[in-house]
């Protein structure tokens, strides 16, 4: 004869967490690889202009940023527009020695590729544009594009700010 059980209840197991560790490392090493760290740290402030014909940089890795705009510390730097290369402020006279650095940086191949991009302000004058051209073409770098972000149309373009 057949014995009958009564069917206990069966409890569920607890999570193994053997495989945690290995998930996390994973997961610091994904994020290692694809963060970009910021390379430079604004000193001034920079609300580009807008535009509707642009095109975007082939290579950034040619690429120098000269920004331009207003300090955001004006008690220590003034409320005039300033010139930032790299993590500095510096002046019109530093545009040539900062180019040269910058293209030697560069593989000796690429250099005629080398690229220096203005991001500037809306507000700075265009005579303190004209003068950073002006360098920069005393510096031999004459391949120069402007920063701007993109406008929903032509109209407005011509918004007062």
């Amino acid at each position: 004869m057949a014995l009958i059980r009564k069917k206990k209840s069966k409890e569920t197991p607890p999570v193994s967490t053997a495989s945690l560790p290995d998930i996390v490392f994973m997961l610091l090493f994904f994020f290692m690889v694809t963060t970009t760290m910021r390379e430079v740290t604004l000193l001034v402030r920079l609300k580009k202009p807008k535009a509707t014909e642009m095109q975007k940089l082939d290579r950034k890795d040619l690429t120098t940023y000269i920004y331009m705009g207003s300090p955001k510390n004006p008690e220590t730097y003034g409320s005039e527009p300033r010139i930032q290369l790299d993590d500095q402020l510096g002046d019109i006279g530093d545009i040539q020695s900062f180019v040269i650095l910058k293209r030697e940086e560069i593989n000796e191949a690429e250099r005629p590729k080398f690229t220096v991009s203005i991001k500037a302000d809306i507000d700075v004058k265009m005579g303190l544009i004209s003068d950073l051209k002006q360098e920069l073409r005393k510096a031999q770098a004459l391949k120069i594009s402007y920063s701007t972000n993109p406008a929903a149309s032509p109209e407005e373009l011509y918004k007062t700010y």
